[in-house]
């Protein structure tokens, strides 16, 4: 399951990204149509005879060529893209593909995350594994300044989730990954000609739409974070017990990576 998710977050982010460029702005409310403007847009300008890629959030604007509104062709020159072909799929700008990826692997993720819940309650994996005990609520600080420090648990303990990982987990089962889900569906034309008015708890589509766009680079940074502390809490250890199943502890009650 957890490998599914891997390659499964990777397309709908990578397809996603495909989406966001047809039309590269976020607004809040109902429609695009406001006096407001966007809250975030991408854009490529023509200065001096140069392509520009130009980003603007919150009325201010960034020059961001090179990364993000112009970037490098394949021959090497400055064409106006919203993210490097790389960054997409498909690579080119092609918005019914894109979707077919995108719709074709949400559900492969979300029947993927329904088995991991069917299977962890079954197995009782939630409740003995992920819900925080009084005692882990009152351990917050000392996490987060073991986690500053990069000093992880050994021995026993680095076989349990500590505080900080439940409540994460938890944050991204039961809350970003429902939402991700429900304000997708709030774009789907379908669903609001069938359910209509039900986008407005999100404040509107286009409002469901931002939120959607939020919550993906959410995920994007948890990701990151996720990897980042396996890679320093000792990388090939928990390869190979994602692979074999057995996890090699040591001794020490923790092992610092600062010395």
């Amino acid at each position: 399951m957890h490998w599914i998710n891997v390659v499964g977050l990777t397309i709908l982010v990578m397809s996603g990204l495909n989406i966001f460029s047809a039309h590269p702005a976020l607004y809040w409310g109902k429609s695009s149509y406001t006096e407001s403007g966007p809250a975030l847009q991408i854009e490529a300008r023509r200065s001096n005879g140069h392509l520009v890629g130009i980003t603007r959030a919150f009325g201010r604007e960034f020059v961001t060529t090179g990364v993000l509104g112009a970037v490098a062709g394949l021959d090497g020159r400055a064409t106006a893209r919203t993210f490097p072909s790389w960054l997409t799929l498909p690579s080119s700008r092609w918005l019914s593909m894109a979707r077919r990826w995108h719709f074709a692997f949400a559900w492969v993720f979300v029947i993927n995350g329904l088995c991991y819940l069917a299977y962890s309650a079954w197995s009782r994996h939630l409740a003995r594994d992920l819900v925080p005990t009084s005692s882990d609520l009152r351990s917050i600080g000392t996490s987060v300044r073991d986690h500053l420090r990069f000093r992880h648990p050994a021995g026993e303990a680095a076989k349990r989730y500590n505080v900080l990982q439940k409540l994460a987990y938890l944050a991204v089962i039961f809350g970003l990954l429902p939402l991700i889900a429900l304000t997708g569906l709030a774009m789907s034309p379908t669903l609001d000609s069938v359910l209509p008015g039900w986008v407005d708890v999100f404040g509107g589509r286009q409002s469901a739409r931002t939120i959607h766009f939020m919550i993906a680079w959410t995920l994007v940074a948890f990701v990151l974070i996720h990897v980042f502390e396996t890679i320093v809490s000792g990388f090939w250890n928990h390869i190979r017990s994602m692979i074999t199943g057995q996890y090699g502890i040591r001794s020490e009650v923790f092992h610092d990576n600062t010395h």
